[in-house]
């Protein structure tokens, strides 16, 4: 007789970079407009209300793009990590047997 079968658990996965940063962003352009709404609703200028849009949008404009670049970055070292490496094993220094300045003399050739 075999004992009782146990099932594994399934761990749940961490979110993935791109579903924070996507949900980070929605709720910033919900922010957008719901700011400016409640700042309407305790008796600001409307200038003000839509001063006050237009600067969290352009901060979350600026916060989209730098969220998008760091997760091409990481993407893309990710994808290194993973391809095997060919070629040399170590890279050369600055300069080094690639046609950097010499420091020998000044002696003209010829």
């Amino acid at each position: 007789m075999s004992g009782p079968r146990t099932v594994p658990e399934r761990r749940p996965s961490p979110p993935r970079a791109t579903d924070t940063a996507s949900d980070v962003v929605r709720w910033a352009a919900f922010s957008c407009v719901l700011v400016p709404v409640v700042l309407l609703w305790y008796g600001t200028s409307l200038a003000g209300a839509t001063g006050t849009a237009f600067g969290l949008a352009a901060v979350t404009t600026a916060c989209r793009v730098l969220l998008r670049q760091s997760e091409r970055g990481a993407a893309r070292l990710l994808a290194e990590e993973r391809a095997p490496h060919r070629g040399r094993r170590h890279r050369t220094g600055t300069g080094a047997h690639r046609g950097g300045r010499h420091t020998g003399g000044s002696t003209p050739v010829g």
